[in-house]
């Protein structure tokens, strides 16, 4: 399974990729404020690749429950900086995690090789057709209501059968728009627009997804729903556990804030699963 993102390629089965995450905002619900200035950013991102990161993941709106929309021209502000200086200096691609086409185009043309949409359940195809004119890669993320409301009342029949046909809708949408299906990732959006328990169902029947033969990015990382399952006020160890339950339902790619524990724990999963005997 093939995966294009501008001029970088990426090769499914393989060992899991890791997307390092660089807030550059000062309200994101676990680390907002500490990378606002551009140089703390480029700084930390630069760590973030030391440790392993195979993707930069910089992103300039918090889009936390109830988070306050940020205009075009501040959240541009905020990455494009940080995505110029970062392009030439990092040898994994650069993604821009936005909602607004705008943003997007100004990220790619700053360098950055991927766009990370939580609003694609969007009506307008103007993000599509960013990424088929471009070439960047697309993160398909499922996400019921906006930030503002997602949290307010989400309600589910089947919540991943709900989310499947979603994405059985956007990758007919995408196609439509000229985005080759090589340059797709898909995200059920743990935490937007879902319960405690609606995320745990998800993360417990992940191989369902496996059936649109596209990579599954999953984005745990210090999430409230782990604390709220351990009542715990540190969710590492929670988000590792949910990051290897994963992996071995055929994730592909792990979004995480904490990129150097996540990568050996999915390191020694992989080493363990490799030498399982079958069933």
């Amino acid at each position: 399974m093939l995966l294009r993102a501008r001029q970088f390629r990426f090769e499914f089965p393989g060992p899991a990729l890791v997307m390092g995450i660089v807030n550059v905002t000062p309200d994101s619900f676990s680390d907002g404020g500490q990378f606002l200035a551009p140089e703390a950013a480029v700084a930390h991102a630069l760590e973030l690749v030391k440790e392993g990161a195979a993707i930069l993941d910089i992103g300039g709106e918090s889009t936390r429950p109830g988070a306050v929309p940020v205009g075009e021209q501040e959240e541009m502000r905020r990455v494009l900086p940080v995505i110029e200086a970062l392009a030439p200096r990092v040898p994994v691609p650069i993604s821009i995690d936005t909602m607004k086409p705008a943003v997007a185009r100004a990220a790619v043309a700053a360098g950055a090789s991927l766009i990370n949409d939580v609003g694609a359940n969007r009506q307008d195809p103007a993000m599509w057709r960013l990424a088929a004119e471009t070439g960047a890669g697309y993160v398909c993320m499922h996400m019921q209501g906006t930030p503002q409301t997602m949290q307010q009342n989400p309600v589910y029949q089947d919540v991943v059968g709900e989310i499947g046909a979603f994405f059985s809708e956007r990758l007919e949408q995408l196609n439509h728009c000229g985005v080759a299906r090589e340059q797709i990732i898909l995200d059920p959006g743990i935490g937007f627009g879902k319960t405690v328990e609606h995320n745990l169902q998800v993360l417990g029947r992940l191989e369902a997804f496996g059936r649109f033969e596209r990579p599954l990015l999953i984005g745990v990382s210090r999430k409230s729903f782990i604390g709220r399952v351990l009542g715990a006020g540190d969710r590492l160890a929670g988000g590792l556990a949910c990051a290897c339950l994963a992996l071995e339902a055929g994730a592909a790619i792990i979004r995480t804030h904490d990129v150097a524990p996540t990568l050996q724990a999915l390191r020694m999963a992989e080493a363990i699963l490799a030498r399982r005997t079958p069933r």
